[in-house]
């Protein structure tokens, strides 16, 4: 029986296969988007409620760019892959199948010069997706799109179209029905003016797609909590929220280690009045696991529509292939060799129809008795070979100089006029062969 953890791999594997293929969703394309059929989980927030953080955190690891503005401006297909205890950590690009990243401060830095290689530096964004593999025995099963941050303010160097964009970009994936929102708030905003849960509000309004997170319950006023959205209570959805505790600013300027993090967010939800009673659905590592599960659920469902829909771009493919034909040979000696495959199959078409194996040969014989013969005798040869224009054309063509033989390029001249003579009784038997059948 076919475990989950390789449904898992095996829907990562399709996805890199569509983006490389061009497939990432979008309604350009001309066959039926399969990157659009695979569940995944798309990560989508405001600009600096802690998004990257939450990332990180999933992960273990401090791996994404960071700073003002728009960070992310490409989306982050991030695929996670348990190995076993001990195995050491590492990252790979799609872009870059033959490179092993186990700097992590190196995959920082290659994700934004991916981004500034497609977009530039002027803050422009892209659809276009960048898949990043890591392996690691501190993760989960899990794929996950980190998308750009909404924002209602374009920064400096970029137009004010870009608040627009985002949104439209952000949109083309969560309003996708096998997409799974994980929709991030911070706890010290108003949930109402979260841009996360607006979004997720219009394209799931029933909220069985979407997981609400809350970030820096640690950060709020002093006397106050998040308990009734926690709880459900101000604003619920199918699925629970589950608060999170980053690392503060002050922790990841001192590089504090992720997995010491994790270990103070356990320690934060295990000792608070607050939220002491609802410590084990809390933190990072229990919304990675309830993620997995829960995607792990949605592929399961998702196979026959999936198997469905491979089965149907094959024969979309097959047939479109089958109208362009067969590839055309790239070197010389294959091209020579399928034009005199195509010039041999013209010739035994061109036999059966002269040999009565096809409709058609009388007409055929027709031209060639008849119709070409009677524009050939209306030919001007008489004026064209007569002394008097020879004698012209050899005397333009060759001058007064002697010759041992003959005149050669008087000759030549003569024989290209003639055979422009015969270029239009050739072309119109040709022309009229054409409108025959299968010729």
């Amino acid at each position: 029986m076919t475990t989950m953890e390789s449904l898992i791999g095996l829907v990562n594997r399709i996805q890199r296969a569509c983006t490389v293929l061009g497939d990432y969703g979008g309604s350009d394309n001309a066959f039926s988007s399969l990157w659009e059929a695979l569940p995944s989980v798309a990560v989508v927030g405001g600009q600096s409620s802690g998004k990257s953080s939450v990332l990180e955190s999933i992960v273990g690891r401090d791996f994404l760019p960071r700073g003002s503005g728009i960070v992310t401006r490409r989306p982050l297909v991030l695929q996670l892959h348990k190995t076993d205890h001990g195995s050491p950590e590492y990252a790979e690009f799609l872009h870059l199948p033959n490179r092993r990243f186990t700097d992590f401060s190196m995959v920082r830095s290659e994700i934004q010069e991916e981004t500034d290689r497609i977009t530039g530096k002027t803050k422009q964004i892209s659809p276009v997706p960048i898949h990043l593999s890591i392996y690691s025995p501190n993760v989960v099963n899990l794929t996950l799109i980190d998308l750009p941050g909404l924002t209602k303010v374009a920064v400096e160097g970029q137009p004010e179209s870009v608040v627009q964009e985002i949104e439209s970009m952000v949109r083309s994936y969560v309003e996708k029905p096998n997409c799974i929102i994980l929709a991030i708030s911070p706890a010290n905003q108003d949930i109402a003016t979260s841009d996360a849960i607006k979004l997720s509000r219009e394209v799931d309004p029933s909220g069985e797609r979407t997981f609400g997170v809350l970030t820096k319950l640690d950060l709020m006023d002093k006397g106050t909590n998040a308990l009734d959205v926690l709880e459900g209570k101000s604003y619920r959805l199918q699925h629970q929220w589950v608060g999170i505790v980053n690392r503060s600013q002050a922790d990841i300027n001192k590089n504090v280690d992720m997995i010491v993090a994790r270990r103070k967010e356990r320690e934060y939800f295990a000792t608070s009045p607050d939220y002491g009673h609802l410590a084990n659905k809390m933190g990072s590592e229990y919304l990675a696991k309830l993620l997995s599960k829960h995607l792990e659920s949605v592929i399961r469902a998702r196979i026959p529509s999936i198997t469905s829909l491979i089965n149907k771009s094959i024969e979309e493919l097959e047939s479109e292939m089958d109208h362009l034909g067969r590839p055309v040979a790239l070197d010389a000696g294959a091209q020579l060799y399928t034009i005199l495959e195509l010039c041999r199959a013209f010739d035994k078409i061109f036999k059966e129809h002269l040999d009565g194996g096809r409709p058609g040969g009388d007409r055929i014989y027709g031209v060639f008795d008849n119709q070409l013969p009677a524009a050939l005798r209306k030919l001007p040869f008489d004026r064209h070979l007569s002394l008097q224009n020879v004698r012209r054309v050899v005397s333009e063509a060759d001058g007064y100089q002697p010759h041992l033989i003959a005149p050669e390029q008087g000759y030549r001249r003569l024989i290209e006029g003639s055979l422009n003579y015969f270029r239009g009784p050739a072309e119109a038997s040709v022309d009229a062969k054409r409108r025959f059948p299968c010729v």
